[in-house]
């Protein structure tokens, strides 16, 4: 946990506001034969090791009972002083579960599944003697104490009907894959119509995305090359098709992406500091709240980003 301890604080140091846990029990980029670690008991040690990030953990239904991960939930909102969310991600990897032991659904009734799960995390953090009695999920005379410090927010994101009417009805915020500010224009706007159609409240709005930030256009070119130099055997490769048939995207990707996870380069943040300013400035014309970056090695090019952004910005 050293380095990433570390990394924690840094960012905290360097003007970062919220770190992304993602929730893996393999590892879906280096091969399922590398090391993952586990997203909740991770999330419970930053949290006691920082004082400003909010702590974002992705968590997949299919592998919590709703109650109990509501109540490890409230624990680590108390740690923390009320800085946790969630990203509620609709479970994508087959293998991955039946490895675990964990029931897979097809896309739709994983939507299914997580509505339900939606409508207990939430009841059981906002009262107790809770009953609830669905397909999916059953409690009776639920008590969960200490309530959260405060009530998470809750994230996720997808590009089907289904996880659109889903996110668009029960979450606070909808984060996307990266894309050009045009296409995530779009997508929400069409996410604030359907909230205001349901008479609820705005969405905060996250986009992935990868940075590269260089002096100069060679630069940019070389350090491109490098993270995007990916081959059909590498270890990961087999894990990438496996999430390509179980998702519905709006657009197809290319070998090239599967190097950066979720899109992430398609966004854009690659070029010279000045390149990435007038870029990040379409987003946040658009409505962007907020950017999940991805970099690598990480703890040189997030100081880097901050250097050249952040600080510029404040």
């Amino acid at each position: 946990m050293g380095i990433r301890k570390k990394l924690a604080q840094r960012s905290e140091d360097w003007g970062y506001s919220l770190s992304l846990i993602a929730e893996l029990y393999l590892n879906d980029i280096k091969g399922k034969e590398a090391p993952s670690l586990d997203a909740w008991s991770t999330a419970a040690a930053i949290a006691a090791v920082t004082e400003k990030l909010e702590i974002m953990v992705a968590v997949r239904p299919t592998f919590h009972n709703p109650a109990q991960l509501a109540k490890q939930a409230s624990n680590i909102s108390h740690i923390s002083n009320g800085r946790l969310s969630l990203n509620v991600v609709s479970s994508w990897w087959k293998e991955e579960a039946t490895k675990y032991g964990i029931h897979f659904e097809e896309h739709d009734d994983r939507y299914a599944r997580t509505k339900e799960w939606l409508d207990v995390v939430i009841n059981v953090w906002e009262k107790d003697h809770f009953s609830y009695n669905g397909k999916y999920y059953k409690v009776e005379d639920n008590i969960l104490q200490p309530k959260p410090e405060k009530k998470p927010f809750i994230y996720a994101g997808g590009e089907s009907e289904a996880a659109k009417s889903l996110i668009s009805s029960q979450c606070d915020g909808y984060v996307m894959h990266g894309d050009s500010p045009e296409l995530i224009g779009k997508r929400i706007a069409n996410m604030r119509e359907r909230r205001e159609k349901l008479g609820l409240p705005p969405m905060k709005y996250g986009v992935a995305a990868y940075s590269i930030i260089r002096e100069n256009e060679a630069e940019v070119k070389k350090e491109l090359n490098r993270i995007t130099d990916v081959q059909n055997t590498a270890a990961g490769f087999d894990n990438y098709q496996q999430w390509l048939s179980g998702t519905q995207l709006e657009g197809q990707l290319s070998l090239q992406e599967y190097s950066v996870s979720n899109r992430g380069l398609r966004t854009g943040l690659v070029g010279t500091p000045a390149q990435v300013q007038d870029k990040i400035a379409k987003f946040e014309a658009v409505g962007v709240d907020f950017f999940l970056l991805q970099c690598s090695p990480q703890l040189e090019e997030m100081e880097r980003f901050s250097d050249a952004i952040i600080s510029v910005k404040a």
